[in-house]
């Protein structure tokens, strides 16, 4: 495992963090509110929109699209603590209390990530942006299938699973475009 990309990893999610937690600063933890598939279509919503500026080649709405990387992974993350909290009552938590559910799922997130590139060799450093997009649509529609199904799979992974991943590859397009820019 390549030191940089421990680094680089860092960096991004350092990144997510301090918009994290700067939005729960502002809006508290409106997002208790929301239900698993609110969720799902905000990252759907997010992941449509990278793809359909990359198709058309402009965009009309100035919003860089690492922007909509790092809601990806933000969204991603409030997921999971949504899995873990197992309640969309509304009920809000403390920023202190948010931000420590954020880490623990951003080291699980690297953890995965880890593992994955010790295997796969770092094989996403010769992979296109565009390919990350289309890898974070499709968990988004296997998502979407698992809550269709009520959350029941045969043989598949679970919501989180797609969820730790979806973050992975968002991650992985930050640090690219990280990366073309510093070029």
């Amino acid at each position: 495992m390549s030191e940089i990309t421990i680094n680089q990893y860092n960096e991004v999610i350092d990144h997510c963090r301090k918009v994290f937690v700067a939005k729960t600063t502002d809006y508290g933890t409106s997002w208790r509110v929301m239900r698993l598939p609110s969720i799902t279509d905000q990252i759907f919503i997010k992941a449509s929109r990278i793809r359909t500026v990359d198709l058309k080649g402009n965009m009309k709405v100035n919003e860089a699209m690492d922007s909509e990387f790092v809601g990806i992974v933000n969204y991603s993350v409030i997921a999971l603590i949504q899995l873990e909290l197992n309640d969309d009552s509304g009920k809000e938590i403390s920023v202190e209390a948010a931000l420590e559910l954020f880490n623990k799922k951003a080291e699980a997130a690297k953890n995965l990530m880890l593992d994955k590139n010790h295997d796969y060799g770092e094989a996403w450093r010769d992979m296109r942006i565009s390919s990350f997009t289309d890898l974070i649509l499709m968990r988004i529609k296997r998502i979407r299938q698992i809550e269709d199904n009520l959350g029941k799979t045969i043989m598949s992974e679970g919501i989180d699973a797609n969820l730790y991943d979806t973050i992975n590859y968002a991650v992985f397009a930050l640090i690219k475009i990280a990366e073309a820019k510093e070029k």
